[in-house]
């Protein structure tokens, strides 16, 4: 168990619709909604809080009459006086400011200085606090290419004005499960507020990251729905929710809706899911080798992680050029055909010999076939 793990912010109808082409109709987000209350998320982030989104306001209405409040619905904002006034008007649960923490992104793309950044968090949380917004985080972006100093006098201002959670953002994915670690701890130690990470996928750790995090204390990360957002994506939704119930005992996920939420945002997004994608992709649990085929045949804990059924998957043993006799013995006899090691060695030989064997291998039906003669 994770002592101080509060839970997953989704946030595929925000990040996930950054990523380049995918634009979610209202249909759409509602039934993402729907289906992520299903799975268990604890959090979601409906979108960018600007009156440009003149959809907010009713798709918040309608997540209300779908979560019934079981689930906390948030925004995202810049830390600008207009948007914290929008987003007051929707009435989210939680209110995700955010704001630059490294000096790149200060100096460079925002023309400020960090004197500037601490009043401007000061100044934005006491609106949002007085615009009767419940709960208040404090995103700082790119807080990993953050000065550490000033990334401690942020995490301490935000503790002072009344900011309720901290998160933390990865940017560019340059961040190791043990950096990110470190500045959880760290963070935690100097605000004492709770922590999120939002971690993205640049060199393909944003999982790992996110996982790590939680391993060092923090309570909460992002994730969105195949890995949705900018550049190379964010961590998955489906790999964290089925390693935070299948390894650290949460079990209040139900993961195996996960495949029919990630199908409903592949057709959504024209985002195709590879047969290889952890915890859903459609081949996952196929196996043709011989050595593993065998242990498969004998106790399948030997070569899976989990079952295949707690996802709603199921196994696949092909038999073909790669497979072995041991498997074939194993194989043959719960399929009601027993067969001896002579008979499986001269099976073996026939089935690397068959060259117009297709790369699926051979069907129970088709083995029985072939065993027979």
């Amino acid at each position: 168990m994770t002592p101080n793990f509060l839970g997953i912010i989704d946030s595929t109808l925000r990040e996930g619709e950054q990523t380049p082409g995918v634009r979610f109709s209202q249909e759409q987000r509602c039934a993402i909604i729907r289906q992520l209350c299903q799975v268990g998320v604890e959090e979601m982030e409906l979108g960018v809080a600007s009156e440009k989104n003149t959809y907010l306001p009713e798709l918040l209405t309608f997540a209300r009459q779908i979560t019934k409040g079981e689930q906390r619905l948030g925004l995202w904002c810049r830390c600008h006086h207009e948007d914290v006034e929008f987003a007051a008007s929707c009435r989210p649960d939680v209110l995700s400011l955010s704001i630059p923490a490294s000096d790149l992104h200060i100096n460079e793309r925002l023309r400020k200085d960090r004197a500037w950044i601490l009043a401007t968090v000061r100044q934005t949380v006491v609106q949002a606090r007085e615009s009767g917004i419940p709960f208040i985080s404090l995103g700082l972006e790119d807080a990993t290419r953050a000065e550490p100093e000033f990334l401690c006098q942020l995490a301490r201002a935000a503790a002072d004005c009344g900011v309720q959670r901290l998160r933390l953002a990865d940017t560019v994915g340059i961040g190791s499960p043990a950096t990110i670690a470190a500045m959880v701890k760290m963070l935690r130690r100097i605000s004492g507020l709770p922590c999120g990470v939002h971690t993205h996928n640049d060199f393909g750790m944003a999982t790992a990251n996110a996982i790590a995090a939680i391993e060092a204390g923090a309570s909460w990360i992002d994730a969105t729905i195949l890995g949705l957002g900018e550049r190379a994506g964010n961590c998955r939704l489906e790999e964290a929710v089925a390693f935070l119930c299948l390894q650290k005992g949460i079990e209040h996920y139900r993961i195996n809706l996960l495949p029919a939420l990630c199908q409903t945002v592949s057709k959504a997004t024209g985002i195709a899911i590879a047969r290889n994608h952890p915890v859903i992709g459609s081949a996952i649990f196929t196996c043709e080798t011989g050595l593993h085929l065998h242990g498969l045949t004998l106790n399948p804990d030997t070569y899976e992680p989990y079952a295949p059924d707690k996802v709603g998957a199921n196994r696949t043993l092909r038999f073909g050029h790669k497979s072995g006799k041991r498997a074939l013995c194993n194989h043959l006899a719960r399929l009601g055909h027993p067969i001896d090691d002579n008979q499986a060695e001269s099976l073996s030989r026939q089935l690397r010999n068959l060259t117009d064997l297709t790369a699926q291998g051979l069907s129970d039906p088709e083995l029985l076939r072939l065993a027979a003669q």
